[in-house]
């Protein structure tokens, strides 16, 4: 796991854990986007290949008849690398937003172990202002204002929990 090409593993694989609790218990639907690749060649039992097109987000999916699309990213320093993110994501984000989806990031701090709800709107004011700005989102900026993710109702990282109090937040504001 101490390779790039596997950083976030972790975290996903506890979000896939996630989302199998969810869906047996009916309370949502949701799945990882496969990353399209394109394999060239398999030679001496390892497998070759590029990426096909750029992907969108890590998952998407349904709970309690929204959309739900969001990405995935783990960290062992004190920010959120905004260079962790390509430009493609951020669009799609957008437009999931204007359509009514929630987006948001799940974000890990590992050396922290804590791991966070990042609306995607945080991220967009991240990253409209990082031209001349910070090019990170700060440990201590999350972790003051986001919505920590934790284990509950039998689910290993409960993030609908935190979407639950997004969409309060949304019926009190309306």
């Amino acid at each position: 796991m101490g390779t790039r090409s596997n950083r976030g593993m972790v975290l996903e694989h506890m979000i896939e854990a996630s989302n199998r609790t969810y869906r047996d218990k009916g309370m949502a639907l949701v799945t990882k986007r496969p990353t399209p690749i394109r394999i060239e060649r398999i030679t001496a039992g390892k497998v070759y290949g590029h990426l096909e097109k750029a992907s969108t987000v890590d998952f998407d999916g349904v709970y309690q008849r929204r959309a739900l699309q969001f990405e995935a990213k783990q960290t062992g320093d004190t920010s959120l690398p905004l260079a962790n993110f390509h430009e493609h994501q951020i669009t799609h984000l957008r437009q999931a937003v204007q359509h009514g989806a929630v987006a948001f990031v799940i974000v890990e701090f590992t050396r922290k172990r804590q791991t966070f709800y990042l609306p995607a709107e945080r991220l967009f004011t991240a990253w409209d202002n990082r031209i001349g700005g910070r090019k990170s989102i700060a440990y201590d900026d999350i972790a003051l204002t986001c919505l920590e993710i934790k284990s509950g109702r039998g689910v290993p990282l409960d993030y609908l929990a935190c979407v639950d109090e997004v969409l309060r937040q949304e019926k009190l504001i309306a």
